[in-house]
């Protein structure tokens, strides 16, 4: 092969794969993508019962609008980040979260009738017996209520463990 041709080939397949990462990103696009784009944004998050201030948490849209990337501080030592993306092939929201004393989750859901967004998954207790954990994001006016709940049942009942309030950072 000459190097013309080289050339040619070479910038061919370039050009083959700018338009498929243009294609790539096209699917982001639907509004299922955007279904839990109301938690996005800088929040100051509050305990809902008490009102004392429990941390903060940024939400930023990243790859090209395909997927949520938090970012959580905690008021005293807690960090943590998730991944969140819907999940064209399963029809679901699905969320990786990991934090600082090495907690992992992976949750899975989707908006209810009430345009609440529920993810749910396995886990562990600290004895190492099943758990299920639900989070419910509530969107209010310029807030947003966080409420995590698990249970040792199946699902029978369930025990809160977190319940914020999300407002908005000037």
């Amino acid at each position: 092969m000459t190097k013309a041709a080289l050339l040619t080939t070479l910038l061919a397949v370039t050009a083959g794969v700018a338009c498929a990462d243009n294609d790539i990103n096209a699917p982001c696009d639907s509004p299922e993508y955007r279904q839990f784009d109301f938690w996005l944004g800088h929040w100051q998050v509050f305990d809902s019962d008490s009102g004392d201030t429990v941390g903060e948490n940024r939400i930023e849209r990243i790859h090209s609008g395909c997927a949520l990337q938090e970012s959580w501080t905690g008021a005293k030592t807690s960090r943590g980040s998730s991944f969140n993306i819907y999940d064209k092939n399963s029809g679901q929201w699905h969320q990786s979260w990991v934090d600082n004393s090495g907690l992992l989750l992976r949750l899975n859901g989707g908006l209810d009738a009430e345009g609440r967004m529920v993810l749910s998954g396995p886990g562990v207790n600290a004895e190492g017996a099943a758990i299920t954990h639900r989070i419910t994001w509530i969107p209010g006016d310029n807030q947003v209520r966080q409420q995590w709940h698990v249970s040792e049942d199946g699902g029978e009942s369930w025990k809160a463990v977190f319940d914020g309030t999300y407002k908005r950072k000037k």
